[in-house]
């Protein structure tokens, strides 16, 4: 006997992954026998760091690692993100009650809507944006209000320029700086503006700091919390990811108001059982580490920004260079709109995977992202393939 199983509202109204689909196309391709250059999903293709490796191999012969974490995770751990914060950013937390370790900071980012959204509330999303945005919105059964960001507002949102009646029912702002996918960084004025405007407005700031780490000039990108008055209305999200080059160990952390992370905590104790231990361990030592790291990786991503924007450049692509992220997000070459077929034809006619920038959402058409996690020697070899079919 069968049944029917109907998928919630909730489900159906989310679009397509993006990133699930730019893997299939990709694994269609290689099934064809296309050697394929991925400049797709942001995923550093250099190994985690020996030190790393070290620390977790030790980490997971102590048999003490080997059980439920703690709700608020290892306390060593939460001490370590309170002294990294304070040498990065110069700001104090308190590891026993505004430090939340998280399984990546995708997923702090998408529960924290079903911490404080109920069914019509709003949340203020920047478009183009990283997908768990609107999707942990629409899980919540919030309303995405979407703002625009706009090359020539520097991919800044104006969220002065929301509507009264949204303001009414809005309870949380997405902001990402730096920001994927465009690249841009925020100004220590945007902050200003941001902080006294939601502190008018009651709206809970949700800074989403997973590329902190990954910048090019002398200034590094700002937290938040740099800026008075932060402290009273946000949260901030951080990620080893792209830090340590530990996409797949999924690790990260919140840091912020009291409040919001009890409620954050609320959420995350009825739904998973935290990270763990033997991960949180070896965070530690990543985070201790990760300074002299990062200004290596960011030299490497430099060079190979350079090399990818002097190629795209002569292509035809208006491009400009990024300063932080390993994202370069440029218009499409001799005015082309539709981003999809562009990307689509890139694929099967060079072998070439790149994301379509409608994919982040409607602004984002005419734009096409390549993320720098592809080596010098293949960034050329793009760079030749395209230019026999641009």
């Amino acid at each position: 006997m069968s049944f029917f199983l109907n998928e919630s509202d909730r489900l159906k109204a989310l679009p397509p992954y993006l990133f699930v689909e730019i893997d299939r196309a990709k694994r269609r391709a290689i099934d064809k026998g296309v050697k394929v250059i991925d400049f797709g999903v942001g995923d550093p293709d250099q190994a985690t760091p020996n030190f790393i490796l070290k620390a977790m191999a030790k980490a997971i012969k102590d048999s003490k690692t080997h059980h439920y974490p703690l709700d608020r995770g290892n306390a060593a751990f939460r001490q370590n993100v309170s002294l990294w914060v304070k040498k990065r950013f110069g700001v104090s937390f308190n590891p026993d009650t505004e430090i939340l370790p998280l399984i990546g900071s995708k997923e702090g980012i998408a529960h924290l809507p079903l911490a404080f959204i109920n069914p019509g509330d709003v949340v203020l999303v920047p478009d183009p944006c990283y997908p768990p945005y609107k999707s942990g919105t629409l899980f919540a059964g919030g309303q995405p209000y979407l703002m625009p960001l706009k090359e020539e507002n520097g991919f800044l949102p104006d969220f002065e320029a929301v509507p009264a009646d949204i303001l009414k029912k809005a309870k949380i702002i997405f902001v990402n700086y730096p920001n994927n996918p465009t690249g841009a960084v925020a100004t220590r004025s945007f902050y200003e503006k941001l902080i006294k405007w939601a502190t008018q407005h009651k709206i809970l700031v949700a800074s989403d700091l997973a590329y902190s780490e990954v910048y090019f000039g002398k200034e590094k990108p700002l937290s938040i919390f740099e800026v008075p008055g932060a402290r009273e209305v946000a949260i901030e999200f951080h990620s080893l990811s792209k830090t340590c080059n530990m996409t797949g160990w999924r690790v990260g952390f919140a840091v912020g108001r009291e409040e919001a992370i009890n409620a954050l905590l609320r959420v995350k104790s009825n739904i998973d059982s935290g990270v763990f231990t033997a991960v949180q361990v070896t965070a530690s030592e990543a985070l201790k580490n990760s300074f002299g790291f990062s200004k290596k990786t960011n030299i490497m991503y430099r060079r190979r920004r350079d090399l990818l924007v002097a190629g795209l450049k002569e292509l035809g692509f208006p491009v400009k260079p990024n300063q932080a992220t390993f994202y370069v997000f440029t218009r499409l070459p001799g005015g082309q709109k539709d981003s999809t077929v562009f990307c689509k034809n890139l694929l099967e006619s060079c072998g070439i995977v790149a994301t379509p920038g409608v994919g982040f959402g409607g602004p984002g058409e005419g734009y096409v992202r390549f993320t720098l996690t592809v080596n010098e020697p293949e960034i050329r070899e793009a760079i030749v393939r395209m230019r026999k079919v641009l």
